[in-house]
C-alpha cells in the first residue's frame, strides 16, 4: 500500500504504477489543496441513490491554446441526451433497480485526452481521503466540506485515445468503466485495462471483416491508409496481420496521415496510392475529416472513380465524409456496428426544448448551432444576426437524424444498470434499497456483475461481454451507390459476424464428419445394387455402352473460363466476369463469412 500526501490531500494505491499516464494524474492531484474541488465548470449533475459518471464529446478539439472548440451536434449532444434518456427510463422502470435512483455527473472531453484526464479526476474525490486536521477557518472553527457525490460507474468514452487515457486513472480507482464507441484493439488486454468494457466490437473484429470482404470481393492487392493515432494505426495493424494469416492478400503501401495535415499531405498520399495503379483497393481507418481530405485529394488529382474505397466504422453509413463529394465516393464499401435506430429516443429528443430541457447545461449551445439563431447579444455564434424565438422545434424548423452510437450508448447505460441490480439483489436480499454491503462492495465486485450480464439491448439485441470486455463481433456492410433514378446514398448489400468466423471450425468439424458419413451412405449405395447383381443375378452383369464426355467437358470449359487468376487483372475486373457468369443464388456464390445483395461493381 502507498501512501502520497501533498497539502491537505492523501492519496492511497493498492499498488505501484509508474506509467507516465499516472504520473500526470499524481502532479493533478497534487496540484490540489484540501479546500479545493476538482473544477469542471460545465457538467451536467443529476441526483440519485447511485452515481454514474459520463463522458462525452460535446465540443470539437479547440485550436491551439483553446481546449474546446465548436459544439457537436450529433457526436456530442445526441449521445449525451441518449445518456439522459436511458437513465430517465431505468428509473421509471420499477422492475430494474427498484427503489434505487440513478444519477449522473456528465463532463465534457472536448475531443482532447489530455483534456479528459483532467476532468475525469472529477469522479474520484470522493475516493481521495482529505487530511484536514490542520486547516481552520478565520474564526478558528475546522471548515464544513461538501462531501462530493461517488461515482460508481463511467459510460465512456468516445474516442479511443480518450478512453485509454481516462481507463489508467479510472483503474488505480478501481471505477469500472463501459465505452459506447470505442473499438482500439489495446484496449482488449485485459491486464492494462482491466476495469474497462465496451457494447462496441472491437477493431480485431472489424479488421477481419474487412479482410474478409477483400478476399470475398477478389481483390489480392490493396493499400491501406490510417489516420494518425490508436484508431487508425491499430486498425491498419491488425488488418495487416490479419492478412498475413489468411493469405493470398498483398498489401502494396501502407500510408498514414498526420495530426497536423494540410491539404498537401492528402494530395501526396493520392499520388503515393496513384503509384500502384493496380492496387486500386483501398483500405481506410480514418477519421471523418481524413476521409473528405482523400476524396477531395481524388477529385483534384482528377481520380474519381479509379479507387475502390473501403471504410471502417467511422466512415460507416455517414454523409457529412461525402457531402459534395458524393462522385469520389461512389462505390465505397464500409462498415458499420450492426445497429438500430431508437425510436422511443427519437421522440424523446424531438421533443427537448429550451424550458424542459435545462438540466443540459450546453443545450442552449445546441440551439443557437442547429437552428442558426441567437439566444442573447452575448452569444459566441457570430455568424448570423438571427435571433430565437424559443419556439424552434427539433426535426420540423431544423434537420434531425439519430446519431449512429445512440443505441450504444443506451445499451451501456442499461448494461450498467443490470450489473447494479443483480448486485443489489445477491448483497442486499432483504432490503429495498441501497444495503451497506453494497454500499462497501466496490468496483472490482461490480466488474463481475458487468461482465456476467445478458440482457436484450434497445436494438432487441442480446448484449453481452466476452472475458476482455468487449461486445460480440456484428456489422453491417453498405455500399455508397448513385444512379440516374435516385439520388446518391448508402445500400446495405449484406452482413458479417463474428459467430459466422467461428462457426466456420464448428462447420469445418461437421462437414468432416458428414462428409465420411456421407461417403459411407454413397459407397454403400453405390456397392449394394452391384454386389447383390454380381451374386443373384450374374446375366445382368454385363458392359453398358460408354457414356457421352460432352457435358464433362462443357463444365471444365467453364471452370477454366471461370479460374483466370485475378492477380492478371486490376482489381475488380475479375470479379465482374465472376458476376457475369455465375448465377449469385447458386451455393458456389455464398460466402460463409459474408453475405451481399445489391452489390455493384
Amino acid at each position: 500500500m502507498a501512501k502520497l500526501r501533498h497539502g491537505g490531500v492523501v492519496l492511497e494505491l493498492k499498488k505501484p504504477y509508474f506509467t507516465w499516464q499516472v504520473l500526470c494524474v499524481m502532479k493533478a492531484l497534487f496540484d490540489l489543496t484540501a479546500s479545493q474541488e476538482i473544477y469542471a465548470p460545465h457538467s451536467i449533475r443529476m441526483e440519485g441513490d447511485l452515481t454514474l459518471g459520463g463522458l462525452f464529446p460535446v465540443h470539437a478539439r479547440g485550436i491551439p491554446g483553446e481546449p474546446c472548440g465548436d459544439i457537436k451536434k450529433e457526436n456530442g449532444i445526441h449521445r449525451l441526451e441518449a445518456m439522459m434518456y436511458a437513465l430517465d427510463q431505468i428509473n421509471s422502470d420499477d422492475d430494474l433497480l427498484p427503489n434505487v435512483t440513478l444519477g449522473a455527473r456528465v463532463l465534457d472531453t472536448c475531443s482532447r485526452d489530455t483534456y479528459a484526464l483532467e476532468q475525469s479526476l472529477t469522479f474520484v474525490q470522493a475516493l481521495i481521503q482529505k487530511d484536514t486536521s490542520d486547516v481552520r477557518c478565520t474564526n478558528g472553527e475546522p471548515p464544513v466540506f461538501v462531501k462530493p457525490e461517488k461515482v460508481v460507474g463511467v459510460i465512456g468514452a468516445s474516442a479511443s485515445s480518450v478512453s485509454i487515457m481516462v481507463a489508467n486513472i479510472l483503474r488505480l480507482f478501481q471505477i469500472p468503466q463501459i465505452s459506447y464507441a470505442s473499438t482500439a484493439p489495446e484496449l482488449s488486454d485485459d491486464r492494462r485495462y482491466d476495469f474497462f468494457s465496451r457494447v462496441v466490437p472491437p477493431d480485431s473484429f472489424q479488421a477481419q471483416a474487412m479482410v474478409d470482404i477483400v478476399k470475398a470481393m477478389g481483390w489480392n492487392y490493396v493499400s491501406t491508409v490510417a489516420s494518425e493515432g490508436s484508431y487508425g494505426e491499430k486498425g491498419v495493424d491488425a488488418f495487416q496481420q490479419l492478412s498475413r494469416e489468411a493469405g493470398g492478400i498483398c498489401i502494396a503501401q501502407s500510408l498514414k496521415i498526420p495530426h497536423n495535415h494540410k491539404q498537401e499531405n492528402f494530395d501526396k498520399i493520392v499520388r503515393l496510392l496513384l503509384d500502384t495503379r493496380y492496387a486500386r483497393a483501398v483500405v481506410l481507418f480514418t477519421s471523418d475529416e481524413d476521409i473528405r481530405g482523400i476524396l477531395n485529394a481524388s477529385k483534384r488529382a482528377d481520380q474519381v472513380g479509379h479507387f475502390l474505397w473501403i471504410g471502417s466504422d467511422s466512415w460507416g453509413a455517414k454523409n457529412s465524409p461525402v457531402h459534395q463529394l458524393e462522385e469520389a465516393a461512389v462505390g465505397a464499401v464500409t462498415i458499420l456496428p450492426k445497429r438500430a435506430t431508437i425510436a422511443g429516443f427519437d421522440a424523446y429528443f424531438t421533443s427537448r426544448t429550451l424550458e424542459n430541457n435545462r438540466r443540459n447545461v450546453w443545450f442552449a449551445e445546441y440551439w443557437e448551432e442547429n437552428f442558426n439563431c441567437k439566444l442573447m447579444s452575448s452569444s459566441k455564434k457570430e455568424d448570423t444576426s438571427r435571433k430565437c424565438t424559443g419556439q424552434e422545434r427539433i426535426g420540423i424548423d431544423s434537420k434531425y437524424e439519430q446519431e449512429g452510437k445512440v443505441q450504444f450508448v443506451i445499451d451501456a447505460v442499461y448494461a450498467m444498470a443490470h450489473a447494479l441490480h443483480n448486485m443489489q439483489r445477491d448483497l442486499c436480499p432483504d432490503v429495498s434499497g441501497i444495503c451497506e454491503d453494497m454500499d462497501l462492495a466496490g468496483g472490482k465486485k461490480l466488474l463481475k456483475y458487468i461482465r456476467s450480464v445478458t440482457f436484450n439491448g434497445s436494438a432487441g439485441t442480446s448484449v453481452t461481454f466476452n472475458k476482455n470486455g468487449d461486445a460480440p463481433g456484428r456489422y453491417d456492410l453498405f455500399q455508397y451507390q448513385m444512379d440516374n433514378n435516385s439520388s446518391p446514398g448508402y445500400k446495405n448489400i449484406g452482413q458479417w459476424m463474428e459467430t459466422l468466423q467461428l462457426n466456420l471450425y464448428i462447420q469445418t468439424t461437421t462437414l468432416c464428419i458428414s462428409m465420411n458419413l456421407s461417403a459411407s451412405v454413397a459407397l454403400g449405395m453405390l456397392y449394394i445394387p452391384k454386389v447383390y447383381v454380381i451374386i443373384f443375378h450374374p446375366e445382368l452383369n454385363v458392359q453398358k455402352r460408354k457414356r457421352s464426355f460432352k457435358a464433362v467437358v462443357t463444365a471444365a470449359s467453364l471452370t477454366t473460363r471461370l479460374s483466370h487468376k485475378t492477380s492478371d487483372r486490376p482489381n475488380g475486373e475479375a470479379k465482374t466476369e465472376l458476376c457475369e457468369n455465375v448465377d449469385p443464388n447458386s451455393p458456389a456464390a455464398k460466402k460463409k463469412y459474408v453475405s451481399y445483395n445489391d452489390l455493384v461493381i
